[in-house]
């Protein structure tokens, strides 16, 4: 993985807050911004990335070396998942060991070929997996994928807590479901609160990338296989997660450059 220049975490306190949309529609984002993109899908018990890439259920990563394969190409993306290298009804009855094992092998057995990025779906929680990333890869930071509701606010503090216990800058929150627009009337309504996510930014020390809309079409574009940024580029949703990259970029090589050693010279 020496090739990759940004490995980004995409992380939330519970399910259910859309991370895993969040996830491949920024990676495509950021392709759309001419980036060279991996995207990695670490929820080993509930993979969702081939459907959501429209990846066929019967196509496996070909192999090309011993212990080595590579990534399925989507939509310009290099995908990895456990879901292509099992049936898709077929359960992964596995302690939290075996599936951070398998993280590792999925991860660093992948000829990702070089990068500007890889976007890692993680599962929900502050688990085995999380902590497997944060020990065998060089995270340059992480995304807190939360919705303005309580509850899961509640949920993505203790995420940004992990990030930190483990020394990985958590770049951003990402507020999903964050509004929605009646497409009959037009009113707008905060059906899961507002401003959440910008009060945890501010408590946290990290900043708001963006707010995303509650839009149904959102939904169907990844359960369809072609997501929002594929499938209508010009809309409003596209646009978001295009902005989100924007920002994403920016941050991650304001990271690098913080790393970098500061050499100063002097008469002597």
């Amino acid at each position: 993985m020496e090739n990759i220049k940004h490995i980004i975490a995409v992380a939330s306190g519970k399910g259910g807050v859309g991370k895993s949309t969040t996830s491949v529609n920024l990676a495509l984002a950021l392709v759309k911004c001419g980036m060279r993109v991996g995207l990695l899908d670490a929820d080993i018990y509930g993979p969702s990335q081939p459907l959501m890439l429209g990846v066929a259920s019967n196509v496996r990563p070909e192999q090309t070396g011993p212990s080595r394969m590579a990534p399925v190409m989507a939509h310009g993306i290099a995908s990895m998942s456990m879901g292509y290298l099992v049936t898709d009804s077929t359960p992964m009855v596995w302690r939290g060991p075996m599936a951070a094992g398998a993280l590792q092998q999925i991860m660093t057995q992948t000829d990702w070929g070089e990068l500007d990025f890889l976007i890692i779906d993680l599962p929900p929680g502050t688990g085995d997996i999380q902590l497997t990333l944060a020990q065998k890869a060089n995270v340059t930071g992480a995304l807190i994928v939360t919705t303005p509701q309580d509850i899961a606010l509640l949920d993505a503090v203790k995420a940004i807590e992990m990030f930190r216990k483990v020394s990985v800058p958590v770049l951003g929150i990402i507020e999903n479901m964050a509004l929605h627009v009646c497409k009959q009337c037009g009113h707008a309504e905060h059906i899961f609160g507002e401003g959440g996510g910008q009060r945890m930014a501010e408590n946290y020390d990290t900043v708001m990338l963006g707010a995303l809309p509650l839009e149904m079409s959102i939904r169907q574009s990844v359960d369809n296989g072609s997501p929002s940024v594929v499938s209508d580029p010009e809309g409003e949703p596209a646009k978001a997660y295009v902005a989100l990259a924007e920002q994403l970029i920016e941050r991650a090589q304001s990271i690098e450059e913080d790393a970098m050693p500061e050499i100063s010279f002097d008469d002597e």
